[in-house]
């Protein structure tokens, strides 16, 4: 028998972001980790808990977001966890996941859904000889949804729009109860698809990985960049993800930290 799920609202990531407790059912997003491809100091990668009224989804599983989970229960409770691409800071906890779900804390507990991208699986059967990564297939309930068409999951409605991030295939989630909108980016240059994911938007979260433009092939943002994307938007809150922490960020603008708690 599964004991009764314990709010993230009730746990503390940091001595820096306490987790206030909440008797209301507003959205809350809980910054897991946002670290770029190369970990903050203490960093995990990325990773998103959001949650209403006991109901949680986790966007994105990078490395050091399962062990951080792992700080406040035996093994994570969630309803499902959403990738947005198959960069290996987007998603690399789900190996270790996979082996503590079949093998280890997790076995005893019903695994979360698992949405990936189009043709994620026969991606991950690419990468079993290295990586084993046919254990998520074996542990987790496997979906896969399409650009632009609408997906529930836990209560919340989903639709991803694609990003232009190099040549791979990668999307930003729009994530609503019916009431309030998140927005989130994961990896993206700048695109049109950005601004349409963000349009009118309760709370943003946005990547700006870099300090100039990149040359050639595009796949990340620059601050600057970032930010004309949220006041082309119409988006209400703007936290920017996935930076360096050696990187400043222009005046005003909100950065966020793992352990970080936004209301949606």
């Amino acid at each position: 028998m599964l004991r009764p799920r314990r709010s993230y609202t009730q746990l503390r990531f940091s001595v820096r972001a306490p987790i206030r407790c909440s008797e209301d059912r507003r959205v809350r997003v809980h910054v897991v980790g946002c670290s770029p491809a190369w970990p903050n100091p203490g960093g995990a990668q990325s990773g998103y808990l959001v949650e209403e009224d006991g109901r949680r989804i986790l966007l994105d599983c990078g490395p050091g977001v399962l062990p951080r989970l792992r700080r406040f229960e035996p093994w994570p409770r969630l309803d499902a966890i959403v990738i947005t691409h198959f960069h290996l800071d987007h998603w690399g906890d789900l190996v270790p996941w996979a082996f503590g779900g079949l093998f280890g804390a997790g076995r005893e507990q019903e695994p979360p859904e698992l949405w990936l991208p189009h043709g994620g699986r026969e991606t991950l059967h690419g990468l079993d000889p290295v990586l084993y990564a046919n254990a998520i297939l074996e542990l987790f309930d496997v979906h896969e949804y399409e650009e632009a068409t609408p997906f529930t999951t836990a209560g919340f409605d989903l639709i991803a729009y694609r990003m232009l991030h190099y040549a791979l295939e990668s999307y930003g989630l729009r994530v609503s109860d019916g009431d309030r909108t998140l927005a989130y980016s994961a990896d993206s240059a700048p695109c049109d698809g950005l601004v349409e994911l963000a349009r009118d938007a309760d709370l943003f979260l946005c990547e700006a990985t870099l300090a100039q433009p990149e040359s050639g092939i595009r796949g990340h943002l620059t601050a600057d960049e970032a930010l004309d994307a949220y006041q082309s938007s119409g988006a209400r809150r703007f936290v920017v993800i996935h930076r360096p922490d050696e990187l400043p960020l222009p005046d005003g603008v909100e950065r966020a930290y793992d352990g970080l708690e936004l209301d949606v």
